[in-house]
């Protein structure tokens, strides 16, 4: 998955009034060896952060805020800092008066200590009357020290604050960042910033490129920045374009004229990933055009797609049909290098490669994928679950009885065979050596074993989606793979007392839940997942081994897949979360079909705006709350002990209103139903205003109650309206 794009900010302040001082521009740069790419976007996020932070706690306003960065350096520039931090007027409660005077008025000892701590004589000391009571208070004023001074003594704490997925100590600092600090420039308009962080001292030197080589200056060598001013352009004059959004731009130039040239264009498969990891691997970026020899190209395409992705970082270029070129883009950090040395040598480091990939496809298709299940038996899934063998029975076993639920024979047959072979890639040398090939390679071997094709597309979809926006499965033997094996990982790790806590995840569980989530919200298979949860764990209690499913384990896997699928409605459809939680609230504990509930999700979503609705919500809500009181559960109204017209009218109107209800639920046209729902709203209103509900005769309170119930029953089975926030009342 491609890092986040999150690679600038810019926060814009409260305005300066013009008769307020000149303002100054602030820099802090940290240069570093070399960070890896993965991790520099979310640095600079937390770095903008951070400045914000400062600048916000040292009550100090400026007119915008910016990072850029590199592999070799974080930058923060800050415009319009002001001079000096605003001073501050507060006051400050102390002790109750009853605690702080006695009974002569004279202060006590809690008075006086309240007094020292603010540094004020006790006679400075004002009564301040306040809702809970009177209290001792102090006006206290702190003047604004200059900004030099205030950001010279945050930024040590500031830049502690900086974390990485992995970090290093290097000296006897014994700080932690990314990768060891070189130099810390820290500048407020022209004048350097003294502090020490990481056993740095800070200054105004910094480093350019390291390749480029300035008139009369090795390569490397430091240069002093003479302001806070002009820093990106400063760094250009350096070799250094420090604005990764310049760097992108560059980058998509380049690969795109080079594609060009080269008559194709660049593979979409990871073109992204791959413009996102060359953005944070250059500080200048330099494309080039390389070719490898055409026999590779009988090695699978994706293949050669991925050795050249995963190990050089290369772009692929495809023709207008899809074919593969042997030809490739690499990006490199050398702009005024040898280009045609440069180009040689990545297509020897390719080559080499492609031939280690050419020998493992020819090596390993010496095997059909069948006769590769036994190993499996080998290879751990988890202490504590066994082998991956057990879990090609556990998902065979799933997804037979699955398919026999939607399908006949031959499906069944076809999701079995599929299941049998998933994991048989995971024995090849060739997903030993690129392990994200599981599931593609199964698939290419499978259709050079003569595997039917249904059941090679299943091999290589069980991993779809990989990643949140990822493809789903297209054919249904490759969406029931899918679906079995993601219910078997999420149950079996539950089964086994390991089930996501806090942020952590090791095991991938909120991944494959959300997957799950998106297959059966996305594709036409209708699941109950309750039920497919329920049969994974009676398969794997049967399986003999020491795992165990306990009676509340089904119940809270599918509470689990429910909270992917409030994650997937806030995401990915933009759902609220009342809304989401009006549906999931009135769910069948027996059953849960994720596209049932979207659907809902969706309708109920589109009416709550509607100017009709609000005022519905207003009578429910009032029979729901009253039904809900009185734990009233018999929804049997008899007519013939209605007392007023209104009850009457109720009455004839759920009649109606019921039957179309019901017609619309059963044709899972949610919106249908809702406006139906819309009918009701006066018949309510008058039955609230014309019968008091609580009768002095029991037997009209007891059909009231239940006219009441029947309402709140029919609303119940869209959702559950009273979990709405729109509505007041």
């Amino acid at each position: 998955m491609a890092p986040s794009r999150t690679t600038r900010k810019n926060v814009k302040a409260k305005s300066v009034p013009k008769s307020q001082p000149k303002t100054v521009p602030f820099l802090l740069e940290i240069g570093t060896e070399e960070l890896p790419s993965a991790v520099i976007p979310q640095a600079l996020e937390d770095l903008a952060n951070l400045g914000q932070r400062l600048f916000a706690d040292s009550r100090l306003e400026y007119e915008s805020l910016r990072v850029v960065g590199t592999p070799r350096r974080l930058a923060l520039l800050v415009k319009g800092v002001q001079p000096q931090q605003a001073s501050l007027t507060q006051e400050i409660l102390g002790p109750p008066v009853s605690a702080a005077l006695d009974a002569s008025g004279q202060p006590t000892k809690a008075a006086l200590g309240f007094a020292k701590s603010q540094g004020v004589p006790v006679d400075r000391l004002r009564r301040k009357d306040t809702p809970k009571g009177a209290y001792m208070a102090v006006e206290t004023h702190q003047r604004g020290q200059s900004a030099k001074r205030v950001i010279t003594e945050a930024l040590p704490q500031i830049l502690s604050k900086l974390v990485f997925p992995k970090a290093m100590r290097w000296n006897a600092s014994r700080a932690k960042f990314g990768r060891p600090i070189r130099w810390v420039v820290a500048l407020v308009g022209d004048q350097p910033l003294r502090i020490e962080f990481a056993g740095i001292q800070s200054g105004a030197m910094t480093k350019g490129h390291r390749f480029y080589r300035a008139k009369g200056k090795k390569p490397g060598q430091a240069f002093p920045l003479t302001t806070a001013n002009n820093y990106i352009e400063a760094m250009k004059r350096l070799g250094v374009l420090v604005d990764p959004e310049e760097r992108r731009s560059l980058i998509m130039q380049q690969v795109s004229a080079l594609a060009k040239a080269a008559k194709g264009q660049v593979d979409p498969l990871y073109r992204d990933e791959l413009i996102e990891t060359a953005v944070f691997g250059v500080e200048y970026p330099h494309a080039i055009l390389g070719t490898f020899q055409k026999e590779f190209l009988a090695v699978p395409k994706p293949v050669l797609i991925s050795s050249m992705k995963e190990h050089q970082g290369f772009f692929s270029l495809i023709t207008k049909d899809g074919g593969l070129l042997p030809k490739f883009i690499a990006v490199t950090n050398m702009p005024w290098g040898n280009t045609p040395l440069m180009t040689k040598g990545n297509e020897r480091v390719l080559a080499a490669r492609l031939s280690d990939a050419q020998y493992f496809f020819t090596e390993d298709s010496k095997r059909p994928l069948h006769e590769r299940v036994p190993a499996l038996e080998g290879v751990l899934l988890h202490h504590k679950l066994g082998t991956v063998r057990q879990k090609v029975d556990r998902v065979g076993h799933l997804v037979g009885w699955m398919a026999e639920q939607i399908g006949g024979k031959d499906l069944d047959e076809m999701c079995r065979r599929a299941a049998f072979l998933a994991k048989a890639d995971l024995t090849t040398g060739m997903v030993g050596e690129f392990p994200t090939l599981q599931g593609v390679m199964g698939e290419e071997y499978a259709r050079h074993d003569g595997e039917s094709p249904e059941v090679c597309r299943a091999i290589g979809e069980q991993y779809f989606p990989r990643f949140p926006d990822d493809q789903l499965p297209k054919e249904l033997p490759g969406v029931l793979v899918a679906v079995a094996d993601r219910c078997d990982s999420i149950v079996a790790f539950f089964a086994a007392g390991m089930s996501p806590s806090g942020s952590e995840d090791p095991l991938g569980l909120r991944r494959a839940a959300y997957g799950l989530v998106r297959i059966l919200a996305e594709t036409p298979l209708r699941l109950n997942v309750t039920s497919v949860v329920d049969q994974a764990l009676r398969i794997l209690d049967g399986q003999g081994g020491k795992v165990r499913g306990t009676p509340q384990t089904g119940s809270d896997v599918v509470a689990f897949i429910l909270d992917r699928l409030r994650f997937y409605g806030r995401q990915h459809l933009g759902l609220r979360e009342d809304i989401m939680e009006a549906v999931i609230h009135v769910s069948n504990s027996m059953v849960c079909d994720m596209a049932d509930l979207v659907a809902r999700m969706q309708a109920l979503e589109a009416m709550v705006p509607q100017p009709d609705f609000d005022p519905l919500m207003i009578g429910f809500k009032r029979a729901h709350r009253i039904v809900e009181k009185e734990q009233w559960t018999n929804a049997q109204a008899l007519p013939e002990q209605f007392v007023h017209e209104s009850e009457r009218r109720l009455f004839q109107a759920l009649e109606v209103v019921q039957q179309q209800v019901r017609d619309s639920v059963n044709d899972r046209n949610y919106g249908k139903a809702l406006l139906s729902l819309l009918e009701l709203k006066s018949p309510i209103d008058e039955f609230f205003g014309a019968v008091m509900v609580n009768d002095s005769d029991p037997q009209t309170r007891a059909n009231r109650l239940s006219l009441l119930k029947a309402t709140d029953d029919l609303f119940l089975t869209v959702a559950d309206l009273s979990c709405l926030q729109s509505a007041s009342g």
